[in-house]
């Protein structure tokens, strides 16, 4: 094996968003994660925990309520007072729709699915009809005199729970009118607050209703009677959330204090049929507020301030003690933000809203295996491009010549040319770029430079031919008829003749760039089978590159 000089990069000041909501899908088994800069992501629980989706943030966007319905259906609301549904597909925002009641604090999908509540700034309770392609209003429930910052809906759904400031509401969904009005103890620590904000309420199948709030309290109560049945006080702070199971046997509550308390449902006595809810784990996994949280048949999941995504794994609901049974915490980012110039020994760090270009630093010192180099010269930080308007940077790539840059958001995409003279730097961009290029999900160039890919949120492969300061748009591979499936995923050969690209299901697409033709698909799920596309798939093995030989060492 040769020796290799490995930079170890500090410099990359990454800070990640931290996390505002979490909602978990119990049929596909996965997960969507809300940030506090308006980015969403969706992670696919039973592969490995991958990000499989992901959507670009927006300063205008505050996302307060995360909810999937009707299966595969995922809706989001939050400060700006829209509703917006997301295609799982193109990997971009279906449509928003404005609730005209202020900003959104709480959202609830109904049991079966089909139905959408929203808790609004100005103490409305909204219904709306969930139809194949939009949300439709029904109608508003009694308006309460503060906002609406927590909803849940019992499982029947012919009821549902509201938290407020001061009280919780019991609302008839037929009538849409409050029948409950539960006033929440002020004491904390034997001194009366001002106000106690119920954070989050959870509606079991038996009536009880579960609430945590301000005063570091859960409290139970029975919703036939708008009595009081318990309180634990766990908490010197706020408790921020709450999630059951769906057996309804245990439920999880975050803290801000970074706690997170597991509560079950066990017998009084070892022979007794009587249960009651008892507090039986607390995790310290995070540092700061646990804004949110989730629970899955195997695991609770926590998120908040410190960015953290926990998985804690419920040792007793795991059949096999494997890999799925360790604590998972996903701190970094699965999205590639570093892309290199080889030739230049660049790296294009991509930020939010700006981009950086740094040149590695080096060394002229010798040593033996495993010694740490003194640098000679230091990293240089060479350029900060910094982007114009609202919208997150979805992508963005370095060419290996180092000679140019491009970069996308959801509604533009940016070709800039680059020009060294000695230790000066020039950037000039590329105007007019074609209408079809913009809202980028990936950027690659091929490794002599001479082109640009562009995966689009329409599921179109771009080719695009670099030349000078100039470009030409060379061809366009479409998606089949009928779909349309965004790729966010490019490899290149390093001959630049054969261009791979996944998307959102689980398949890859190999092209031939030379003749400008799809190759064939390798659906991953089929037990890896290839499917040809347009010719015989022997035609198409026989004029692939040989296999690499394997050598074997011995010992």
């Amino acid at each position: 094996m040769g020796e290799f000089k490995v930079h170890r990069v500090r410099f990359f000041n990454y800070v990640p968003s931290g996390i505002r909501c979490v909602a978990y899908n119990n049929q596909s088994n996965r997960l969507a994660v809300s940030r506090t800069d308006g980015t969403v992501e969706i992670y696919n629980l039973s592969a490995n925990y991958f990000q499989e989706k992901f959507f670009p943030g927006h300063e205008s966007r505050a996302t307060e309520a995360l909810c999937w319905a009707e299966g595969q259906r995922l809706f989001s609301a939050g400060l700006n007072g829209e509703i917006m549904e997301y295609d799982l597909q193109a990997l971009n925002i279906k449509y928003a729709m404005d609730a005209f009641g202020g900003p959104i604090w709480s959202m609830a999908a109904s049991p079966s699915g089909s139905q959408l509540l929203v808790g609004c700034e100005d103490g409305s309770v909204k219904l709306f009809q969930i139809t194949p392609d939009k949300i439709q209003f029904e109608r508003n429930f009694d308006r309460q005199k503060s906002r609406i910052l927590s909803l849940s809906w019992h499982p029947s759904g012919t009821h549902i729970a509201a938290g407020s400031i001061d009280y919780i509401s019991v609302f008839d969904v037929k009538s849409g009118s409050a029948v409950h009005k539960m006033i929440v103890d002020r004491q904390y620590m034997g001194v009366s607050k001002r106000k106690c904000i119920v954070w989050g309420v959870a509606f079991l199948s038996d009536g009880t209703i579960i609430s945590v709030d301000s005063a570091g309290k859960v409290q139970f109560w029975d919703s036939a009677t708008g009595t009081l049945v318990k309180s634990h006080l766990i908490a010197n702070a706020d408790v921020q959330s709450i999630a059951v199971a769906d057996q309804e046997d245990s439920f999880v509550v975050g803290t801000a204090e970074g706690t997170v308390f597991h509560f079950q449902l066990v017998p009084v006595t070892s022979n007794s049929s009587e249960k009651q809810w008892v507090r039986t784990k607390p995790f310290q996994h995070h540092t700061h507020d646990v804004r949110t949280v989730a629970h899955s048949p195997t695991a609770l999941i926590s998120g908040g301030t410190d960015t953290h995504l926990v998985f804690r794994p419920l040792m007793e609901k795991v059949e096999v003690k494997n890999y799925d049974a360790a604590l998972r915490k996903i701190t970094f980012p699965h999205r590639c933000l570093i892309s290199c110039s080889k030739k230049r020994q660049l790296l294009l760090f991509q930020f939010a809203h700006h981009l950086e270009l740094w040149r590695l630093g080096s060394t002229v010192a010798t040593g033996k295996n495993g010694d740490t180099l003194p640098l000679s010269k230091n990293a240089d930080h060479l350029l900060h491009l910094k982007t114009k308007g609202p919208e997150n940077i979805i992508c963005s790539c370095i060419s290996p010549c180092g000679s140019w840059i491009a970069y996308s958001t959801v509604s533009r995409f940016f070709l800039y040319r680059l020009n060294y003279e000695h230790d000066n730097i020039s950037l000039k961009r590329v105007s007019k770029m074609p209408a079809f290029l913009r809202s980028a999900l990936q950027i690659l160039f091929s490794e002599d430079s001479t082109k640009l890919f562009v995966a689009s949120n329409q599921g179109a492969l771009h080719i695009v031919q670099l030349s000078g300061g100039s470009f030409k748009h060379l061809h366009a591979f479409q998606p089949q008829s009928g779909t349309v499936e965004a790729m966010c995923l490019l490899a290149v050969s390093p001959d630049g003749n054969w261009l791979a690209a996944s998307g959102t299901s689980a398949g890859v697409h190999v092209y031939n760039v030379k003749q400008l033709k799809p190759l064939l698909f390798m659906d991953l799920l089929d037990e890896r089978t290839l499917v040809a596309v347009e010719r015989p798939l022997d035609d198409i093995i026989a004029q692939l590159p040989p296999p690499i030989k394997k050598k074997k060492f011995g010992t």
